[in-house]
């Protein structure tokens, strides 16, 4: 067998010479696929489509950024406070549970911005995920309405603030504000509404225990702390005139 392979070596190397050169000729001969032939066709890259793989990344990344983007761009700061400052107001730090408040915050806040979600939804969203609209297009329709929402409930001092900070000059139309300086400008002013609401909540609250605590000191019981006799007058009020659905009736029709 070796004698055989020693002997006819050039022909077995000229064979393979030859098997490869064939080979190659083929894979040249085979035309590249054409990436506008792919992912939706001419018409969807002549259009600025995404492929399907970009689409799922730039949803996923979306994904784990959807936190802050609900605490700063949404409704969700002025809710939750107060519905913070109504549990600081009776006494009771942990009832209702946070859980239970995030979770309700959350649904407030989903009933609130459900015509910009939906507008949202409508100009960004599902183009982009049909392949009709690129990211960069989608951003910028995504975030108009956004910018909307939070135009109609920030003051211009508030965004003139933010823009002395930053050291911009202020633009001369809505639609040339910074989304920055914007949603900045949106957590000053949900902050000041929160706590003008707080301290509307906090006044009733604040009458009982001085009249609680006035009551016990005019009879001499000093040892009995005005948070024994205060709180179930407080939980007792609260019910009688239906606290929760006034107060989150008032914080959902606060927004513009």
């Amino acid at each position: 067998m070796k004698s055989f392979l020693l002997r006819h070596r050039r022909w077995l190397l000229l064979s393979l010479l030859l098997a490869v050169f064939a080979a190659a000729s083929a894979m040249a001969a085979t035309p590249p696929p054409d990436p506008f032939t792919q992912q939706g066709g001419v018409l969807t890259a002549l259009k600025g489509g995404t492929s399907e793989s970009v689409r799922i990344a730039t949803v996923l990344t979306l994904l784990s950024i959807v936190p802050a983007l609900v605490i700063s761009m949404t409704a969700f700061i002025r809710i939750i406070i107060v519905l913070s400052m109504i549990r600081h107001a009776f006494g009771m730090p942990e009832t209702p549970p946070t859980p239970v408040l995030i979770s309700l915050g959350l649904l407030l806040t989903v009933f609130t911005m459900l015509p910009t979600l939906e507008k949202i939804n409508t100009q960004a969203y599902q183009p982009f995920m049909s392949g009709q609209m690129s990211l960069d297009v989608a951003l910028e329709k995504g975030a108009g309405p956004a910018k909307e929402f939070m135009l109609r409930q920030v003051r211009e001092d508030e965004l003139k603030v933010m823009y002395e900070i930053s050291g911009k000059p202020l633009p001369d139309s809505p639609e040339q504000v910074s989304l920055l300086q914007l949603t900045s400008a949106f957590i000053l002013n949900e902050l000041r509404v929160a706590f003008q609401i707080g301290f509307v909540i906090l006044l009733p609250f604040l009458l009982i225990d001085l009249v609680v605590s006035s009551v016990l000191l005019s009879l001499g019981m000093l040892m009995v702390p005005p948070a024994t006799i205060s709180l179930p007058l407080k939980v007792l009020m609260f019910v009688l005139v239906d606290g929760w659905s006034l107060i989150l009736q008032g914080v959902i029709l606060s927004f513009k």
